[in-house]
């Protein structure tokens, strides 16, 4: 039975700048798709959709004590490499790419729950091995094979950038729980071997996208045409920005996926340097914060699963703007709270309820 007193407890002020992100990324959306002619849903009205449910979910999980999810966390990571598994065999083929499983009108894409499913496995595992020297090589084999797995199913999909993103969570999950140092230099090793060797690993347009980072330019009209158009976007914001609904690049469509990938690069025209300022501090907030709840959680299981939601929302902040800018390849990473996405919204609205669960229960035992 859920307790009223623990409502006493309730982190406002972080679902108030999770909130406003994610107003924030509506109206940007509004923009991005204004000069659009459908006769479909809008798509900023399909995310205010979106934003509800998941604040819906969050809610719903914040009834459930989090600690109950410790023993349910591998049954959730069987169910979730199931759904991986049949992503590849009756899943929806979309550009090349096979990512969904069709529900009805809704469209499933297991791996962005394997994100949270990671960090739910990797929270009980590393909760339960904690060890004063670190953790060694060979207790790392079990959450290696853990992260390993789904990994390789989301590449074969193919879906690199969700595939990286599970690895840097899992793997920012292994370094706090904390590693001998001869197991970061084997692990170093290892990485760079295996960068070495997955080149060969990677399709066509995948190569494309990494010489098209290193140089941009010898492809202007081919595959260095999104990272071009959206620098162009970035760079012409100013500092004060062009106005709302007034960027040359997104409103004469010269920006392509504007509402998903490069939605940052319309806020960027839009607002100037100073409106991306004030974005970025309240990402930081929304980091920073979660680092905090984590610090003060009741049990090790909630101290894992804060941080993991947080090394979650902080590598798609890192990935998508670093795409954006030039900094990254392209590799279709989606910015938490702000480009347009179902599933996406879903996912991080499940870490949010996760995060607002341990902050409310840090004083019960």
């Amino acid at each position: 039975m859920f307790d009223r007193r623990l409502m006493t407890h309730m982190n406002w002020p972080y679902l108030l700048m999770i909130c406003l992100v994610a107003g924030i990324g509506i109206a940007n959306l509004y923009s991005a798709t204004s000069s659009w002619s459908m006769a479909a849903q809008p798509v900023y009205l399909k995310q205010t959709y979106w934003l509800g449910i998941g604040l819906f979910i969050a809610a719903v999980i914040c009834l459930i004590d989090y600690r109950h999810l410790e023993y349910l966390s591998f049954p959730f990571y069987g169910g979730t490499l199931l759904l991986l598994v049949l992503v590849l065999t009756v899943g929806r083929t979309s550009m090349g790419a096979t990512r969904w499983i069709s529900l009805g009108g809704f469209n499933l894409q297991p791996s962005e729950i394997m994100k949270v499913v990671i960090i739910l496995a990797f929270a009980r595992y590393f909760s339960e091995k904690a060890h004063v020297r670190g953790l060694s090589l060979r207790e790392l084999v079990l959450p290696g094979l853990i992260l390993g797995i789904p990994a390789l199913l989301i590449i074969k999909q193919p879906d690199l950038g969700t595939a990286m993103l599970v690895l840097l969570i899992g793997g920012s999950m292994a370094l706090f729980a904390g590693l001998r140092r001869s197991t970061l230099v084997w692990l170093g090793v290892c990485g760079l071997f295996g960068a070495v060797g997955g080149w060969f690993l990677l399709h066509d347009y995948q190569k494309r996208r990494i010489m098209t980072f290193l140089d941009p330019e010898q492809d202007p009209l081919g595959a260095g045409y999104h990272i071009i158009q959206s620098k162009i976007a970035v760079g012409s914001g100013g500092f004060m920005g062009l106005g709302f609904m007034k960027g040359t690049q997104s409103q004469l469509s010269f920006l392509p996926e504007r509402h998903t990938d490069f939605a940052f690069s319309v806020f960027a025209e839009e607002w100037g340097f100073f409106g991306c300022l004030f974005l970025l501090l309240l990402y930081l907030l929304i980091i920073i914060w979660g680092l905090h709840i984590a610090q003060k959680a009741g049990d090790r299981f909630g101290m894992f699963i804060a941080f993991g939601v947080s090394a979650m929302l902080f590598w798609h902040i890192v990935v998508n703007l670093g795409m954006v800018i030039g900094l990254l390849p392209v590799v279709g990473v989606p910015l938490p709270l702000f480009s347009y996405g179902g599933t996406s919204m879903v996912t991080t609205m499940i870490g949010v309820g996760l995060l607002l669960n341990v902050s409310m229960r840090r004083f019960t035992f």
